[in-house]
């Protein structure tokens, strides 16, 4: 029976536990910080739980600049098309960035090309299905962009080694990342230019472990193949006893990996080098290989044959594979039933009729171009492996034969592109002409031309981005990569120039632009390699925005006000364009000693965002100073319960926006007059110590500055005092505020506990300043406030105000003495503990030893007394 109470009291325990929890949302993000390379593609992942409502959640993607931390910038959304921000609409449609949903309630954040704007805190957000709201709609992770300094580098080489020699390959991998990184490298094989899938010879892993690939195992083992590190940046493969399986195309691959905070690693950059081509030749075969041309030098549409000639005995029942090689890389090969296979950039023009290669009989083989290019230039060799069987892929002995030198001439030489602009710099809204001029040594009727319009955005992006092409066909391809070209570009041709034309400039337009002419053969047109290319000039173009006619008021005036009471400081704008947003920030200039630099107290943006500045953001402050526009040309800095402090000169500084095509835009801004705060106070004041004076205090201790009230004061007055400290910097910042009805505040929270206000009598407002630290030397004084209760309500009127003379403080190291130079070296302390007690044993054992000795002697002594009196006592027996 007590079993079954204890079952049911946990599952009641359990069904409550679980109904608590239920209904609670919760969004995780992907822990940070992330490191990742500029120019990488990094997914950050976002998933919901406890929801309730549809299955589908969506969520919503945004990111705090370190530039301005607590602002929010929109990037992405999975409901609303419009979420992003202007400086990633572009972005977000092109798929640069986009969302994928893994599931109903997770998604990824892709960024393909990640750039140094990219690095902030990301924030992703869950929009409420909830009946209530309950839980976290939102987390933030931050991400941080740094630059790929992974290299890899290895000399390409042709190598020809005899089977059973050592091949040597080494591989220069370095990196300089501030972050703790580790680097994996490895070694590939490919079998020829063809083969896609590489196989792994040997590496060493990001944990220092060496990893063979499959068909190395047993060779690894047996010590034929290592990788030895044999410098700071140098890595070395070494194959011993080189089988004819090893010949291809070797590579090596480094990749450099990061831990991220979730404790797994990630590789964040990978550099593959250059590949050297390795043939191994069997020993003691009867296998030769020549090549042969009819002709070596050629022009562009020449056509080009090679023969390739196998000798060996009793070839008629041998079975042979050929491969042809064009500069080690190979074009094609012919499998012993004769069957072709060709790469993959030859087999479209071997499909046009422009390749030929095949096998005239087992011991001659022909390739044969009939209408040479400029790629096909280079050294030719060709490669003969025998197999025991037709569909063996394993060879016996393999034998090149040597290289023979093709040229080809080119047919477009003397074409030259010449780009001119009759204006540099356009109006936003003015249309602006490019005109190409080309020039070469044949009439261009005769050809097939191509013409492409680049642009390069301004600022630079690093590289420039296809406009328009138009093909020889007359086809118009438009790029992806500035698509609000389309609709506004127009292109023309006459003769010799080719125009483009570009209506409504706008902002997004200003850049540099080429033209790239390309000449092609009538018979090539298809093939995507033009006879001759041609690229301009750079022209750049500057594209002015509307004229401002923003002029803001610089009228000097000055205000009066009495103490607790509301004051007005405005900022007019005389002139500016109809349709322009204004965003105004206001400034203050505190009067000496305080800060020469302006504080900046609130900017209020054109879309009704407020950003308060650092000396003006806690709740007090921000709930005391309000922007206000009164009409369309007017705005108020409203500054509500004024003290003495608020002294000072006030001016404004408004940026006039305006919208365009593409859109907002800053045309200019403009700084007002300057407005003098000043208090206007009853003839009755307040007399302060006004002495100056210094101090000098060790740090550890304690120090009190001094603030004395002298005079008498009405029985209804109310004082309150504020004590300010002068860094270094030049900054003024109050430390402690006494206000009328006796509270403290502490406006530097790192100082409560160490600040205290002396009350010995209604006129002292000395500070204590408790355990001084380096930290406190400044300039100190205290300014005091009198108050006046009003006749009606709770308010009061600032009848007086005074500040003290200034304390320059400064602060002294602490004292060496004997005791602290003791704590402060724990050998010295140690044996000072320790040798009372080491002392006190050694005298103690010494006493014992004394004590035991003591105690043999006198009972030697007795027993010698006792055996002369029982000598003595039988002599007298004995008489």
């Amino acid at each position: 029976m007590g079993l079954a109470r204890c079952l049911a009291a946990a599952f009641l325990l359990l069904h409550l536990l679980l109904g608590l929890s239920t209904g609670q949302r919760v969004v995780t993000v992907q822990k940070g910080p992330l490191y990742r390379v500029r120019g990488s593609h990094v997914t950050l992942w976002c998933k919901v739980s406890g929801y309730q409502g549809p299955a589908e959640q969506n969520f919503q993607w945004s990111i705090y600049l370190p530039s301005a931390p607590e602002r929010e910038v929109q990037i992405v959304s999975t409901v609303d098309p419009s979420f992003p921000y202007a400086i990633y609409t572009q972005r977000v449609r092109s798929r640069g960035i986009y969302v994928e949903r893994v599931q109903g309630d997770a998604v990824l954040l892709h960024i393909t090309d990640l750039q140094d704007r990219d690095a902030g805190e990301y924030e992703c957000h869950t929009p409420n299905t909830d009946e209530r709201y309950f839980g976290s709609y939102s987390a933030k992770m931050n991400l941080v962009v740094i630059a790929d300094t992974l290299s890899a580098s290895m000399v390409p080489q042709v190598l020809t080694r005899t089977e059973g020699d050592t091949v040597e390959l080494t591989c220069e991998v370095s990196k300089s990342t501030a972050q703790h990184t580790h680097l994996s490298v490895g070694w590939y094989r490919l079998q020829g230019a063809g083969e896609r899938r590489a196989e792994e010879v040997l590496t060493l892993s990001k944990d220092f472990v060496l990893r063979p690939g499959p068909s190395y195992m047993q060779r690894f083992l047996a010590g034929d193949v290592r990788l030895n590190k044999v410098g700071n940046t140098t890595y070395k493969l070494s194959i011993g006893g080189a089988e004819p399986s090893d010949q291809g195309q070797l590579y090596c691959e480094a990749a450099e990996w990061i831990e991220d905070p979730d404790e797994t690693w990630k590789d964040i950059s990978r550099k593959q080098t250059g590949r050297t081509s390795l043939a191994v030749m069997s020993q003691g075969r009867d296998l030769s290989v020549d090549i042969a041309a009819a002709e070596t030098s050629l022009s562009e549409g020449d056509t080009l044959q090679l023969n390739c000639m196998v000798g060996a005995q009793r070839s008629s029942s041998r079975h042979f594979q050929v491969l042809w090689l064009l500069n080690s890389v190979e074009v094609a090969r012919v499998d012993p039933h004769g069957v072709l296979i060709w790469e993959d950039e030859y087999e479209e023009r071997a499909k046009l009729g422009q390749l030929r290669a095949f096998k005239q009989s087992n011991v001659v083989y022909v390739l044969t171009i009939y209408e040479v290019e400029l790629k096909d230039n280079g050294t030719y060799h060709c490669s003969v492996s025998e197999v025991k069987t037709p569909g063996d892929f394993h060879s016996i002995q393999t034998n090149f034969s040597s290289g023979i030198q093709v040229d080809v001439k080119p047919i477009g030489l003397g074409l030259h592109a010449m780009l001119r602009s009759r204006i540099a710099t356009v109006r936003y809204g003015q249309s602006f002409e490019l005109d190409c001029q080309v020039n070469a040594s044949y009439t261009l009727k005769e050809v097939p031309v191509s013409v492409g319009w680049l642009f390069q955005p301004s600022p630079p992006t690093g590289h420039y981005h296809e406009l328009v092409r138009v093909l020889p066909s007359g086809t118009v391809a438009w790029g992806t990569a500035q698509p609000h070209f389309q609709g506004k570009a127009q292109l023309t041709k006459a003769a010799t120039s080719f125009r483009l034309r570009i209506h409504n400039a706008m902002a997004a337009d200003k850049g540099t632009y080429q033209c790239e002419v390309e000449v092609w053969r009538r018979n090539t047109l298809t093939l995507g390699q033009p006879a001759a290319t041609a690229r301009s000039n750079a022209v750049g173009i500057k594209v002015v925005l509307p004229e401002s006619k923003l002029q803001v008021s610089t009228k000097e005036s000055s205000v009066e006000i009495a103490g607790g009471a509301e004051s007005a400081i405005e900022c007019k704008i005389m002139f500016a364009q109809n349709n322009s947003q204004f965003t105004v920030t206001w400034y203050l200039l505190p009067p000496p000693p305080a800060d020469a630099n302006p504080l900046k107290i609130i900017r209020a943006h054109y879309s009704s965002i407020l950003e308060y500045g650092a000396e003006f953001s806690s709740p007090a402050q921000k709930s005391r100073f309000l922007s206000q526009r009164v009409s369309s040309n007017i705005f108020w800095l409203r500054i509500l319960s004024a003290n003495p402090r608020d002294q000072g000169r006030y001016y404004c500084v408004v940026e006039e926006w305006l919208w365009l095509v593409d859109g907002w835009y800053k045309l200019r801004e403009g700084a007002s007059g300057r407005t003098t705060l000043e208090f206007k106070l009853p003839e009755h004041k307040l007399h302060l110590e006004k002495t100056n004076s210094s101090i000098s205090v060790r740090e550890g201790e304690e120090v009190t500055l001094h603030c004395l009230l002298r005079g008498t004061h009405l029985p209804t007055a109310h004082l309150s005092a504020t004590w300010f400290r002068g860094e270094e910097s030049g900054r003024t910042r109050p430390l402690l505020i006494l206000h009328c009805d006796g509270a403290i505040e502490y406006p530097q929270e790192s100082l409560v506990g160490r600040l205290h206000l002396r009350r010995p009598t209604a006129s002292d407002f000395s500070l204590t300043l408790r355990s001084v630290e380096k930290g406190d030397a400044g300039v100190y004084h205290c300014q005091v406030q009198e108050w006046q209760q009003q006749t009606q309500g709770k308010d009061r009127a600032l009848e007086a105000w005074a500040h003290s003379g200034y304390i320059w403080l400064t602060t002294i190291p602490p004292e060496s003495t004997v005791f602290s130079r003791i704590c402060s070296s724990p050998p010295l302390l140690n044996f000072i503990l320790y040798l009372p007690l080491v002392l006190i044993l050694l005298l103690a054992l010494a006493g014992f030893c004394w004590f035991f000795k003591f105690r043999k002697s006198k009972r030697g002594s007795v027993t010698g007394d006792q055996l002369m009196e029982l000598q003595g006592a039988g002599e007298v027996r004995k008489t």
